[in-house]
């Protein structure tokens, strides 16, 4: 972004905005590689503890629609501060938790918190730049997302073999606090006078705002192949080694986070919705290399294409969140917001099942012992069927326009 263009004050709102983007993203990411330890230290089974990741990512789910729609009547600035708070006090709460139960319990309250950062920061931060930086403004938080999820399993790792699991969730008190500080000195009050509801959508930006959100599942979709097929790939198909396959698995939330806010600054400059269609066709085509690229190419014909992906979804994200948050009412954009983060949700969850299904079946049975071709034939058709998803979706955006 360029800051010569923005007031100071933007300045310090767009990193409090910045923050309660990444807090989200780091909670859901880091608390993935301290499930065996917890296991261990709470004595409990491993099927039990997967309640500690299920647990905020359903929360995160569930609240987030919600969270939007009270922040625009009640006041976006006031519940931002307040989710902010929740969740800095629930990971204190999940640090100090004394058994299984009361750190399920202390992963809801921080979800709570984090739906309402996801909802609201993204519906604050169209506001606090101009309309023609509002596409830089979608690509800066777009980058600090994915930044939280690089972060997460490296930054966890140190700390979870240095000072145990709870640091996996004391990490999150001096960011929660240093959001806190900026968006009560940076974030205006609102300007809506709480308690009111907000008007009726206007009834033409509604066939705009669906599509935009079927597109995102359907991307976010798409995006779920490269964690669901991605490491047996490296590890049976290319026959890699842990360390190898962490490093090329890397790449993607990597170029997401590079490449965010070069994106926002493009969809400034070339329009939301040719910047749109643009992203959908370059992650079209990282789709169809990776499932027609053979493995004998090695690692670079799975690498280069994941980056080409990941940069296309990097560019559909800028454009599409823009596109919704400044086509619609100011005082409507929490609740808007809201139903953006669960589509991508809703999206991953069904992405999940879907390209695990088509992969296992091409696959021809349990991609655990499967043989390398096999995992390589399930990995083709796998991303093959993610090709004609984005191609759907650039049909689907195309009727929304």
């Amino acid at each position: 972004m360029h800051t010569s263009t923005v007031t100071p004050a933007a300045r310090g709102a767009l990193a409090a905005l910045s923050l309660a983007t990444l807090l989200p993203a780091l909670g859901a990411s880091i608390a993935n590689i301290g499930v065996p330890a917890i296991a261990t230290s709470l004595q409990a089974p491993f099927s039990q503890v997967q309640w500690v990741v299920l647990a905020y990512l359903l929360a995160v789910t569930a609240l987030s629609v919600y969270a939007g729609r009270l922040g625009d009547r009640l006041g976006r600035r006031r519940l931002l501060l307040a989710g902010i708070a929740v969740f800095a006090i629930a990971s204190l709460l999940c640090a100090l938790a004394p058994n299984l139960p009361l750190l399920v319990a202390a992963r809801i309250a921080q979800g709570a918190g984090a739906a309402v950062m996801l909802a609201l920061a993204m519906a604050m931060a169209a506001g606090a730049v101009s309309q023609r930086r509002a596409g830089s403004a979608m690509g800066l938080l777009g980058s600090m997302s994915a930044l939280g999820t690089t972060l997460g399993p490296a930054l966890g790792g140190l700390l979870l073999a240095r000072y145990g699991w709870p640091s996996l969730f004391l990490i999150n008190l001096p960011l929660a606090g240093l959001a806190l500080l900026l968006a009560w000195r940076y974030l205006p009050e609102d300007r809506q006078a709480p308690g009111l509801p907000p008007p009726r959508l206007v009834l033409r930006t509604a066939p705009a705002l669906a599509a935009g959100l079927l597109a995102s599942a359907l991307v976010s979709a798409v995006m779920m192949t490269t964690l669901v097929v991605g490491p047996f790939y490296l590890a049976r198909g290319l026959q890699l080694d842990s360390a190898v396959s962490g490093l090329v698995l890397a790449l993607g939330p990597l170029a997401a986070a590079l490449c965010g806010v070069p994106a926002g600054r493009l969809v400034d400059r070339h329009g939301a919705y040719r910047m749109l269609k643009a992203g959908l066709l370059c992650a079209a085509l990282a789709c169809l290399a990776l499932a027609l690229l053979p493995a004998s190419l090695g690692v670079a014909a799975y690498a280069l294409p994941l980056v080409l992906l990941t940069a296309g979804y990097a560019l559909f994200q800028a454009a599409n969140n823009t596109a919704m948050m400044t086509g619609v009412a100011p005082d409507r954009r929490g609740g808007v917001a809201g139903w953006m983060s669960l589509s991508r949700n809703l999206g991953l969850v069904a992405g999940a099942s879907l390209m695990a299904g088509v992969f296992t079946l091409a696959a021809g049975g349990d991609v655990t012992t499967a043989p390398g071709d096999a995992v390589t034939r399930g990995m083709h058709a796998a991303f093959a069927v993610a090709a004609i998803v984005l191609i759907s979706a650039l049909a689907i955006a195309r009727r929304g326009k």
